[in-house]
């Protein structure tokens, strides 16, 4: 009977510790990819100079489709990134962002703001 009690504590913490831990760092890694559709057509873009909520840490990936070659500027800290598509489909994968804040998404092709990303 001793083992039983035991045993059934033992599963119950180990049970406790494995929930407790979930996403308690904040980094955003167990969070689903942010997968951000972006499309250029002629000089309509979408989506154009929205917020777009992302958590500190988290996955993210631009899927561009153009009509013509381009290139998009993430204007994150402390690495600023920059990405080249071409036309037809290009799937893009932005370094997750490390700190609350606001993080501008821009084309420089057309030089216009695509969107901002507000890391919580």
């Amino acid at each position: 009977m001793r083992r039983r009690v035991a045993l059934v504590a033992i599963v119950a913490f180990g049970c406790l510790g494995l929930t407790a831990c979930g996403n308690s760092d904040g980094s955003g890694a167990t969070l689903p990819t942010k997968v951000i559709d972006i499309t250029f057509s002629g000089s309509e873009i979408t989506p154009n100079g929205t917020d777009i909520d992302v958590h500190v840490g988290q996955r993210i990936e631009l899927d561009v489709t153009a009509d013509g070659p381009g290139e998009i500027h993430v204007h994150s800290s402390p690495k600023e990134q920059q990405f080249e598509y071409d036309r037809g489909t290009t799937r893009l994968h932005v370094t997750p962002i490390q700190a609350p804040g606001q993080v501008v998404v821009e084309s420089h092709t057309l030089n216009k703001t695509l969107f901002t990303l507000v890391a919580r």
